[in-house]
């Protein structure tokens, strides 16, 4: 007998897992689109802008944790004359980008947005969004998961 209950506890759920799981699975599709457009609008500005955005394309779409982080950048040339910037373009992963390069968007499992690019590096975003509007967090800037904003914020104070 109580080995019933048991089995039919499980089945109930399982069903509610079921359920719940199927209920997730549309407002998680609409925040993955929206993070993947979001990545690709910002692609294509800085393509057609060529980069000359002011502020920059990324600071644009940054949220303001991240947006702090390049201001620290910005003060820090203005005051030091050198920067303690990472050194190349963080969108294209290059010092010389080519705006016009081939690129693929996709969603990670571990939820980060990545950019394939034509030249064979791949660049990740982490990104924090509401019902409608997401903003980058953070960008990944190596395969080891080093930080664009705690580079920043270590480098630039």
């Amino acid at each position: 007998m109580q080995k019933s209950i048991l089995s039919i506890t499980v089945l109930i759920i399982g069903v509610f897992a079921i359920t719940a799981s199927a209920n997730l699975t549309e407002p998680l599709q609409t925040a993955f689109a929206l993070k993947v457009e979001t990545i690709a609008k910002m692609y294509e500005q800085d393509s057609h802008n060529r980069g000359q955005d002011h502020p920059s394309t990324l600071q644009q779409y940054a949220n303001p944790e991240l947006q702090a982080a390049m201001q620290l950048e910005q003060d820090y040339f203005d005051k030091e004359q050198i920067s303690c910037h990472i050194g190349y373009d963080v969108l294209w992963s290059s010092q010389d980008p080519d705006y016009t390069q081939d690129k693929t968007f996709s969603m990670m499992t571990s939820g980060l947005v990545q950019v394939n690019l034509a030249q064979g590096d791949n660049v990740h975003y982490e990104l924090v969004c509401d019902e409608s509007v997401c903003q980058i967090a953070d960008v990944i800037l190596y395969n080891d998961g080093a930080s664009l904003r705690e580079h920043l914020i270590k480098s630039c104070r």
